[in-house]
């Protein structure tokens, strides 16, 4: 019998990538399934630009060879700040040549828990067994899609998760709906591409991220470089065990009108459209997640749809972890943006290596361990 792998990694956006070739580096047998960035290559749009600054968005370690420095050099050629999507997507195809080369683009189709393991099943019937699983799989199926818009074809009325390419809505009205970056990074691509846009949103006012304090000499005092969280507040998100520590906080009209929209506000105005986009952010909920079966789900320990995890990311089900946006609720919002990739990928590594090697002392540890301590 095969004997099993170490771990699977499902998903090679950011953290898959950072996760997998952390582990690999650090002696453990890891296979990493999906297809390199595919979340930012099929679902974010042409022009955008990320909304980190450059220290911000390295994956994994900031320093070193595989930084977003190092990817620059190597090019030969300067990169834009703030950072192009298209220059972000380059740079992780150019991480995972130099340290997953056997990237796997297979999907995988079910996870289902063995003895002392998981058999992950992919999408043409091959299983494979592993000790563990960690989940990487991205944010694409947590669109947030408000109730008022469920009734409506996806011509009519689309989350942005649904476009990589804008210019189709040239000469068409659209409304966005939404008040955060998203939403008026999409309103001016669309406004670019030939679009007439409208952008309706609740808030009084803009959610928009301003970068001049961020920079100069009060910029390394106010905000840490991973460039999440206002101003102070940025040094308290950049450090997930702490945020974990602290106490939990209590917590429009629309109708088809034939080939259009039409919606009607609370000011009791009308709006007839071409096309309604839904820049409404994203909602957590792991049984969304297709391969995970429903009766695996129903056994993790969850809050709001969150995942609780361990110091490891590791699930209440032992040997299921989860990285990236599931992991909000456990660490806080670092683990929603590229900056958390480091975070992530040395605390799963530092789990499954003490897992491994019970009671070993520092002074015996093997290399996998000192790798991620």
């Amino acid at each position: 019998m095969t004997t099993p792998l170490d771990a699977i990694v499902i998903g090679a956006g950011p953290y898959g990538l950072a996760v997998g070739s952390t582990m690999r580096s650090a002696g453990a047998e890891v296979r990493v399934f999906g297809e390199a960035m595919s979340f930012w290559k099929q679902h974010m749009p042409k022009g955008m630009c990320l909304r980190s600054r450059w220290s911000a968005s390295h994956i994994g370690e900031p320093r070193g060879a595989l930084s977003l420095d190092a990817f620059e050099h190597e090019r030969a050629a300067d990169i834009a700040r703030p950072v192009p999507l298209a220059d972000f997507v380059a740079y992780g195809e150019w991480f995972q040549a130099r340290t997953l080369p056997d990237l796997d683009p297979r999907t995988v189709r079910r996870v289902e828990p063995r003895d002392c393991g998981f058999s992950v099943i992919l999408a043409d019937g091959e299983a494979i067994a592993a000790r563990r699983v960690v989940v990487a799989a991205g944010i694409a199926p947590f669109a947030a899609r408000p109730a008022l818009f469920d009734t409506l074809p996806r011509e009519l009325a689309s989350h942005s998760v649904d476009h990589a390419d804008l210019a189709a809505f040239a000469g068409r009205r659209v409304a966005v709906i939404g008040g955060g970056q998203s939403a008026i990074e999409s309103a001016v691509l669309l406004r670019e591409a030939g679009a007439q846009v409208e952008v309706i949103m609740r808030a009084p006012r803009l959610r928009w991220v301003g970068r001049a304090p961020r920079e100069g000499l009060l910029g390394p005092i106010l905000f840490d470089r991973t460039d999440v969280g206002p101003a102070l507040i940025s040094h308290l998100v950049a450090k997930p065990m702490l945020v974990r520590a602290l106490p939990r906080a209590l917590q429009l009209d629309a109708k088809r009108r034939g080939a259009r929209i039409e919606l009607r506000l609370d000011d009791g105005t009308t709006r007839t459209l071409d096309h309604v986009l839904l820049a409404t952010g994203y909602r957590i909920e792991i049984r969304r997640y297709a391969f995970l079966p429903p009766e695996l789900v129903a056994q993790v320990r969850s809050v709001d749809g969150h995942p609780v995890l361990d110091p490891g990311l590791q699930s209440s089900i032992p040997g299921l972890h989860f990285v990236g946006a599931p992991a909000l609720y456990s660490f806080g919002p670092l683990l929603r943006f590229v900056a958390g990739t480091e975070f992530a990928a040395r605390m799963v590594t530092r789990g499954v290596t003490r897992a491994r090697t019970p009671g070993r002392t520092p002074e015996g540890a093997t290399e996998l361990q000192r790798v991620a301590q």
